[in-house]
Formats: structure tokens, sequence, C-alpha cells
């Protein structure tokens, strides 16, 4: 809900009103937007007859808990008719997709800047949907590839030995990397090999989610500062109408600032009861 706060005037800027459902009381909504400085409209479903409606109650919590009647968190995207466009949802109450990457995602642009890596085939650019999140966040990495006149790569799915773009992340402990999500190739007819194969030559946008661990799993990646550092490299072997030349790969690397959990708790008179 915080992080979403923060991205209130993205959205407003995009068109879009934002309304949060809970199933918290108006009394703890109230006094959780006070301590917090909330701006985004918040609307109390104490029976959760809302979140049953849209078949969303998390029936995995023991019906004698006092955190019953959650949803599975998640974001709709309505049009103006009401009818739903798009959703973001977790089956896992402790992960959410970021504002950000609902953003990104629906939008792409992301307003952070980016880092470039200019080489003699392509131009690499990559960025990410957040600066800074909580954990359990579900965020985007993005990828942005020119290419240098006349030159192409080969997509992924290739075969004949030809060597494909690849992405590939560090593996760590305190964050999941998710597949990557390549746009469509098209197919060209290369004279110089007398074949048909999937390349990319015009600019590409590549995709892909990692899911930060909750505050024990990710504590021990994150630098005195609360610092996460993610790590990738993305390998090509960059072709022209003549040519290919050898196979280079680009280190990768992001900084996140990760915040801690909300642990402040509301007045005991005001907290739910199984």
């Amino acid at each position: 809900m915080v992080d979403l706060n923060a991205k209130y005037d993205q959205f407003r800027a995009k068109g879009l009103g934002v309304a949060i459902v809970s199933y918290d009381s108006v009394a703890i909504l109230k006094n959780f937007g006070d301590r917090k400085g909330i701006r985004i409209p918040m609307l109390s479903d104490p029976e959760s007859k809302i979140i049953r409606a849209f078949g969303i109650l998390n029936e995995n919590i023991d019906k004698t808990s006092p955190v019953y009647g959650i949803p599975f968190p998640g974001t709709y995207i309505l049009d103006t008719k009401g009818v739903v466009k798009s959703k973001y949802f977790h089956d896992d109450y402790t992960e959410r997709f970021s504002a950000g990457s609902v953003l990104t995602r629906e939008f792409g642009a992301t307003g952070l800047e980016s880092t470039k890596v200019d080489t003699p085939h392509v131009t690499l650019s990559y960025t990410a949907s957040d600066a800074s999140f909580a954990p359990g966040r579900r965020l985007t990495l993005i990828l942005d590839v020119d290419f240098k006149p006349k030159m192409h790569v080969y997509a992924p799915g290739i075969e004949s030995g030809y060597i494909p773009i690849d992405w590939t992340m560090t593996k760590a402990k305190g964050w999941e990397a998710l597949a990557a999500e390549y746009p469509a190739s098209h197919k060209v007819h290369l004279p110089v090999i007398d074949e048909t194969v999937p390349v990319y030559d015009k600019h590409i946008r590549i995709t892909r989610d990692i899911i930060v661990g909750q505050a024990a799993e990710v504590g021990p990646s994150l630098a005195p500062d609360r610092t996460l550092t993610v790590e990738g490299t993305f390998r090509y072997q960059a072709c022209d109408d003549k040519e290919c030349y050898v196979p280079r790969s680009i280190p990768l690397q992001w900084k996140f600032k990760v915040g801690e959990m909300e642990t402040e708790r509301v007045p005991a008179e005001m907290r739910r009861r199984p």
C-alpha cells in the first residue's frame, strides 16, 4: 500500500483513478492512513463481501485466524466501463506486484534512469520498474536493445547451431528471477548462407520479473545500508549481411534500496478478533 501511495501521482497522470479495498475497519484504515500519509482512497470491506464477490478470498487462511477474510493480494485495471482490462495477482499474501511493475507493464516507461552500454553492434540500456521497495515485492527488470546499421541477432529458439541472444541471472537466496519475456521476432532470408532465420534487427524490449524474498530471506543479501545488488549477463552474437562477429557478454547490475516491513500495529482495541 505504501509503494502504491508513492506512485499515486504517476497513476493519476495516466488517467487512472486509484482505490484500495481492505477487510480492515474504517478505524484501522484511518489509523494507518494518518500514520503513513496515505492519499489514496481506502475502502473498508470488514465482512469481505466485495472480496468474496470478486472471488479472491484467501481460503488458505485458517478460519479461526484473526487475518481470515483477507484477499489474495492483487491489482485490477478497469476501463471506463468497469470492465477488467488486466490484473496482477499472487497466490501468496506475502508476495505482490510492486506498483512500479504494474505501471511498467501497463504503460512502458518507468521514469527511472537507465544504464547504457555501447558496443560496435548494439546499444543496450537497462533499468527497472522500481528503485526501492519492501520485502516480498515482485518487480520488473528491463533491457532495451537498439541495433547498429545492418546488424541483427538471432532470436531464442533458433536451430541449426546459431547462437541466440540470452539473458541469464546470477542465482541468490534472497530473490528469485523468473523467465525472461522476449518480443516476437521476424524471419529474414540471409543470401550468404541461403537460410531463413528468426532475428531481431530493430529496437526490442526484453523484460524479466524478480520476486524479492521476505525480510528473513533477503536480509543476508543486503549491504549495511540495506542496498540489494542484483546481477546478470546479456549475451549475443551480432551479424551483418556478410559475417558474424565474435559473441559478446555484457554484465548487468541493478542496485535497489530495500525498506523494512511495517511492524507498528494499531491500538489493541482496534484489532480484529478471530
